[in-house]
């Protein structure tokens, strides 16, 4: 709370909204159970598992200590560049002027419940979230990571989503072949990654160009309106067609979902 608090005054929030946001998230914090089966276990210690607040909450400490206790550690330990994005950090330093144990030691020492560990590169490359970086004589390389367990596995061509759901993986395998500095070599071999991946769901390898084109070609289109819509299949196209010539732009949603699909259902209680 005091954090909170310490935000809300730093960025002028007047003292009734400051102790209406302190209130809500103390209430939010203290109801921390959840229910398995036909059982309610309350959760002694963190946030909610799966919570829409546990993200914000951890992300606001997690800068709160970024800014003060781990901001002092990296200026201790000549820390040269430091990168978080959510719990996972990229700490760059020189051996001659930092020993990584002694840094690992004060992190876990920042607070009881935080405990850290680390990777060290190996053979001149570590991986960060989704980008595998390598040392050379002309400095640094980038090139696409993907973990030892991921799969090619997309929704397939032939399902009966909605193709704005078919081609998001498309879009997500473009934008980073688009955004990441990579070299010649490793931007052809990203290519014909993604249309290996594309073959084995039975798509072509068009698919990436044409996305790209139409891409280039919306830059500059205005904001417009958009409506979700069910997708049950024709039917629902029919309808949407409607709003062919109209500013409104459509969104499906589906509702064979996993989650739906493992919920179990609730029983009204005995009368």
């Amino acid at each position: 709370m005091a954090v909170l608090n310490g935000l809300c005054n730093a960025n002028d929030v007047d003292g009734k909204t400051t102790q209406e946001i302190l209130r809500i998230t103390q209430t939010v914090v203290n109801q921390n159970y959840f229910q398995f089966q036909d059982t309610i276990y309350i959760q002694n210690e963190g946030l909610a598992v799966g919570a829409p607040t546990s993200f914000i909450l951890s992300e606001v400490y997690l800068q709160y200590m970024q800014n003060t206790t781990i901001h002092e550690l990296l200026k201790k330990h000549r820390i040269e560049g430091y990168f978080r994005y959510v719990d996972d950090s990229l700490v760059v330093y020189n051996d001659d002027n930092t020993n990584i144990y002694n840094v690992l030691e004060d992190f876990n020492n920042l607070a009881p419940k935080l405990k850290f560990t680390f990777e060290e590169e190996q053979n001149n490359q570590i991986s960060f979230l989704d980008v595998t970086i390598k040392k050379n004589q002309k400095g640094l390389s980038f090139e696409v990571y993907r973990k030892p367990t991921t799969t090619d596995i997309i929704i397939p061509n032939d399902s009966r989503h909605p193709n704005e759901h078919k081609t998001a993986a498309i879009r997500y395998c473009r934008n980073r072949l688009d955004t990441f500095r990579l070299t010649a070599e490793n931007r052809k071999k990203e290519k014909e990654t993604i249309r290996q991946i594309l073959a084995n769901n039975k798509y072509h390898a068009h698919p990436i160009e044409m996305l790209h084109k139409k891409r280039r070609q919306n830059h500059n289109v205005q904001k417009q309106k958009w409506a979700k819509f069910t997708y049950f299949g024709k039917d629902t196209r029919w309808i949407t067609k409607l709003f062919k010539d109209t500013k409104v732009r459509i969104a499906f949603t589906t509702n064979n979902t996993i989650g739906k699909r493992l919920t179990m259902e609730q029983k009204p209680p005995p009368m």
